[in-house]
């Protein structure tokens, strides 16, 4: 198995890239978001992969982050889903904003992804639920921002963070958008729910 290619961009597709390493040019198929962060042609970049492996095909799926490659493996694990259809999923929904949707059952956004229908959105969450925790998911998106120190890395998983999200839910916005809104927000230890909702529909209002 590969677990990770480390090498120069050669090209870059819509759906794959093509990285050189020794005089070899491996062609991994990653998400449309990873193609928009992928470094320009000719620099050095890593990518964690997963090898899919069947009687007529290899093929090597590629991720800027294991724990991206790890909910692109879990997606595998929902009966009905293959690689094609998490690499849709991954390339119309962010991992932060897909673990999000699962943890409120938001399948409304889970099935903008092609060929992702309401059933199999359901069946996803219900697969999936148990295997993502909030905490992980709140830690992982401060992470991905950089945010270190005080704020909103020390205060992810905090209650206050968790009511405002079900309120916006309950406005009627989506659990992912919610989440993002949330997330935006400087949260101290002192701010109340409200306080955290009112800067959230702020955000709303610019996104």
């Amino acid at each position: 198995m590969i677990a990770f290619i480390k090498g120069t961009v050669a090209a870059a597709a819509a759906d794959h890239v093509i990285i050189e390493n020794q005089g070899i040019g491996y062609s991994v198929f990653v998400p449309a978001t990873v193609i928009e962060q992928i470094p320009p042609v000719g620099e050095s970049v890593k990518l964690y992969t997963y090898m899919h492996v069947r009687e007529d095909l290899l093929q090597l799926y590629g991720f800027l982050t294991h724990e991206d490659m790890e909910i692109f493996q879990m997606l595998l694990s929902v009966s009905g889903i293959g690689p094609k259809g998490a690499l849709a999923i991954l390339s119309t929904i962010s991992p932060d904003d897909l673990r999000f949707a699962v943890l409120a059952g938001d399948s409304k956004t889970i099935s903008k992804a092609p060929g992702i229908g309401g059933k199999t959105a359901q069946r996803l969450i219900i697969e999936l639920k148990d295997k993502i925790q909030i905490e992980d998911a709140w830690e992982l998106a401060a992470k991905r921002e950089n945010v270190g120190g005080a704020g909103k890395a020390e205060y992810a998983g905090s209650p206050v963070r968790q009511d405002a999200i079900e309120a916006l839910t309950a406005l009627g916005y989506g659990a992912a958008e919610a989440a993002k809104a949330v997330k935006a927000v400087e949260i101290t230890p002192d701010m109340e729910t409200e306080t955290v909702l009112k800067e959230a529909l702020r955000h709303i209002g610019r996104m």
